[in-house]
């Protein structure tokens, strides 16, 4: 049964959300506008409850959503696409926003909730707040709406049925056919990142627009100072959740992705980078207003073109533009024309509002001044946007290339070739100079300073970070000019910082966030030189053997990755490793070999073959036990010379339609570095074996012999009931034999089946994967109490790793907790400055 109610029930919500998202823009207006006190509060109440309305039908388009999705009804397209049967509940959830309409939908739920605090945090700018508000969510609702009217698509439904979304033969035969199960979510997705990852980036976009409505309400009531107390502690969030957004991303991929890294300048990394970066310039000009009315021009110049650059990201993510530049992006749903719209009305209202505002705007010469604390942080914010100037441009290639198209055009320009080398060769100088200018602007944003004065505080700071500098060098080996300045330089601003940290907690220690912030930015950039700069391969293949001569290989396959056997010990610098196997992750964690388990219709459903114990539980042969199916888990087992000892379990994933093996890492954590392992080339599990020609050989019970180079005994014989699950006919007779494989360190279990039925014998050959062995029963002479043994060999198991060094990267990670404390520090006390603002009835 076609269950159309949910997805009627579903698209009306979708309707109402977009229907009272436009009553608002109009109440919210009347309530701004209106000069009757009574009138204007009456407005704002409709505002109020339409807005409030608007909410609970976007939370219902949510909960129909989810409920499609968990409900596995396959009728619609995005659970088809999206969802399957076989995903645990936290990969099902991942799955409402893997889609660009549950991206969407994801966004707007974040406006509604901070439009809902905004209603009742601060009246005074109620009213024209709420209308740019609700004048987004007008936009974001029509990008779910899916309405067609003539040859004009609005929005793509989330609520769509398959059989209308997909043009195939078999909706021809039975309209109401329904699939068995869904395609399910993209595999690299199937990680717990995707879980926390995509609801915190999003809300640092949905953030963006209340210091940008802020400023616009403030432009158009032409109060164009007051709007940035109330704005300020908004845009501090914002900066702090959406940085943590970029961050997360950044160790998804270093968890998740095998190229060693936690940023690559993929073209979606950076649009998101972007508008962090000038809103961390527009914090900074915000400050200094507040500070000492400086910079105000500024300001809102960076405070809109913040917002203007998350639609524009949304863009190029969106509209299919980056499609082949970038693995992230979403294909186009035709609508890219809506987001361009979008973009551009909000883009012509800001900048129309700036203009004729401009001259109303006060402006200072202070920032000129170069012993003035407002001449650093202008300098720091001009870097900032520089740098953020500096990665759009390029990223922006297949824009320029689509404009010049549109008009007839042709147009040749590439993005980077090698687009590591070629943005980390500018951000690396701009991150000096950042650097630099947070280290020495915290002395001048803290006391009035003089050409003498400055002398005097920088000369310690300075005399201890050449000393630390000359330190780290030598023990670090650090001998690239680049990077001894970076080193100068990341030193330097924590000095520096540490400086004004201590002489500020003397006095009051709720003013230590910049100073803290800036701390962890400069161990952020020593985290990055030296995990980055000074990352090595030490899988180092020593051994002489050509592992592949697949050309499309990497170039130093050969020499940078080693073949492991399994239990065949192989050394690696200090390290004994010792392959252990293939593995399964169950959902209760931990790990089970993948020859103990037996596959089901249900890939997430396994069986024992085995007897096991499971973190201090029994599990009998034939227990199902819930796992992870797609995921395989390659166990290796480091030894050092000091006899420390661990395992690793690198991921993969074995998947044709994504170009084959898809590899995750897995890390051994150290205080001075990480080592890095994961898998390059393993035998293809799902794949058919090529066994040899069988070999028959006479054994009888505890006699030892050898298969395949493994010491093997047959310990028992006996008759049972049933095979395989399926009992015998009381006419006839099954035994199963138990043979015993010793491997090194552990015991590997072979239970072939002999069966008599209607007098005529039948085999049921028993076979592990892992040690290449197909062992069966070819015959029984019970006079000589000896048995027959028909055996198959194959290639033993073995995965080709590489492993890498990835030395002072929790520097990296310590540094981004430190700068997001600095973030949170400044957060409350901005907040608590504006409620204390309130309450004394200036605001």
């Amino acid at each position: 049964m076609i269950h159309t109610a949910l997805g009627d029930l579903g698209h009306l919500f979708v309707i109402t959300s977009f229907v009272l998202a436009l009553i608002s823009v109009f109440n919210f207006y009347k309530a701004e506008t209106q000069k009757d006190l009574v009138k204007k509060a009456n407005w704002l109440n409709n505002g109020k409850a339409s807005y409030l309305v608007h909410g609970i039908a976007v939370l219902g388009i949510v909960i129909t959503l989810f409920v499609i999705i968990s409900g596995h009804y396959f009728e619609y397209f995005y659970a088809w696409n999206h969802s399957s049967k076989a995903l645990p509940l936290e990969y099902v959830i991942s799955s409402f926003w893997e889609g660009q309409e549950g991206s969407f939908l994801l966004w707007l739920f974040w406006n509604v909730v901070l439009g809902v605090i905004l209603l009742f945090t601060n009246k005074k700018w109620t009213p024209s707040v709420m209308l740019i508000f609700s004048a987004v969510q007008v936009f974001l609702s029509s990008m779910i709406l899916g309405v067609v009217i003539g040859d004009i698509k609005t929005g793509s439904s989330p609520f769509i049925l398959l059989r209308d979304a997909m043009d195939a033969p078999v909706f021809n035969i039975n309209p109401d056919y329904i699939p068995e199960d869904g395609t399910g979510l993209n595999p690299l997705l199937q990680n717990y990142w995707m879980v926390i990852h995509p609801p915190v980036l999003f809300l640092g976009y949905a953030s963006t627009l209340i210091p940008f409505a802020y400023a616009i309400a403030g432009l158009w009531k032409k109060e164009v100072k007051t709007w940035i107390r109330p704005a300020l502690p908004w845009a501090l969030f914002s900066a702090a959740v959406l940085g943590i957004g970029i961050l997360m991303g950044g160790y998804w991929a270093y968890e998740t992705l095998n190229f060693g890294g936690y940023w690559n300048w993929d073209p979606v990394e950076n649009a998101s980078l972007v508008p962090w970066l000038v809103l961390i310039a527009a914090v900074h000009t915000m400050i200094a207003y507040k500070k000492n009315e400086t910079a105000l021009k500024a300001s809102i110049i960076l405070v809109i073109s913040v917002f203007l650059l998350v639609l524009y990201a949304t863009f190029l993510v969106r509209s299919g533009v980056l499609g082949e530049t970038s693995v992230h992006s979403f294909t186009d749903l035709g609508l890219s024309g809506q987001l361009l719209i979008y973009f551009l009305t909000f883009t012509v209202i800001a900048f129309a509002l700036a203009i004729s505002r401009w001259k109303l705007i006060p402006s200072t010469e202070k920032e000129v001044e170069v012993y003035s604390r407002e001449f650093w942080i202008f300098m720091g914010a001009t870097v900032l946007c520089l740098m953020a100037f500096q990665i759009i441009i390029p990223t922006s290639i297949p824009v320029y290339n689509a404009i010049i198209e549109a008009f007839g055009g042709i147009s040749n320009m590439a993005p980077p070739a090698d687009q590591v080398n070629f943005y980390t060769k500018w951000q690396t100088w701009f991150a000096v100079f950042i650097a630099i200018l947070s280290g020495t602007g915290q002395f001048f944003w803290w006391q009035k300073m003089e050409k003498g004065k400055l002398k005097q505080a920088l000369l310690l700071p300075i005399v201890i970070t050449l000393a630390l500098t000359a330190l780290i060098i030598t023990v670090g080996g650090v001998y690239n000019v680049t990077y001894i300045i970076l080193v100068l330089a990341g030193v330097y601003t924590i000095t520096a910082n540490f400086f004004i940290l201590l002489s500020v907690v003397r006095g009051n220690y709720k003013l230590s966030g910049g100073a803290i912030a800036h701390i962890g930015v400069g161990m952020m950039l020593l985290g990055i030189l030296f995990s980055s700069g000074y990352s090595k391969v030490v899988s180092l293949n020593n051994s002489g053997l050509v592992i592949s001569n697949n050309p499309d290989l990497e170039e130093n396959f050969n020499q940078e990755n080693m073949l492991l056997f399994i239990n065949d010990p192989q050394n690696m610098g200090e390290y004994t490793l010792t392959y252990k196997g293939r593995y399964h992750e169950t959902y209760d964690g931990g790990y089970v070999k993948a020859v103990y388990l037996k596959d089901t219709k249900q890939e997430n459903f396994k069986t024992l073959k085995r007897k096991l114990e499971k973190d201090g539980k029994t599990y009998e042969s034939g227990d199902t036990i819930n796992v992870y199916g797609v995921n395989h888990y390659y166990r290796i087992d480091y030894l050092s010379d000091d006899g420390e000892q661990f395992s690793l379990f690198p991921r993969a994933q074995i998947n044709p339609s994504m170009g084959g093996l898809i590899s995750s890492p897995d890390m051994k954590r150290k205080l001075s570095k990480d080592l890095y392992t994961h898998v390059s080339s393993v035998p293809d599990p799902t794949q058919s074996i090529e066994w040899s020609e069988p070999k028959e050989m006479e054994v009888t019970f505890g006699e030892k012999f050898f298969l395949n180079d493994y010491v093997t005994v047959l310990d028992k014989v006996e008759r049972v009931d049933s095979v395989n699950g399926k009992p015998i006919g009381k006419n006839d007779l099954a035994v199963q034999a138990t043979i015993l494989v010793y491997g090194t360190g552990e015991t590997y279990l072979l239970k072939p089946y002999y069966i008599i039925r209607d007098n005529m014998a039948g085999r049921i050959p028993d076979e592990n994967r892992e040690i290449g062995l197909k062992v069966g029963i070819e015959s029984i002479q019970p006079e000589q109490n000896t048995f027959n043994l028909s055996v198959r060999t194959s290639q033993k198991d073995y995965v080709v790793m590489k492993a890498m060094e990835k030395p002072m990267i929790n520097l990296l990670w310590i540094g981004t907790l430190v700068l997001m404390l600095g973030f949170i520090m400044a957060i409350f006390r901005r907040y608590s400055e504006f409620t204390k603002m309130k309450l004394k009835g200036m605001e």
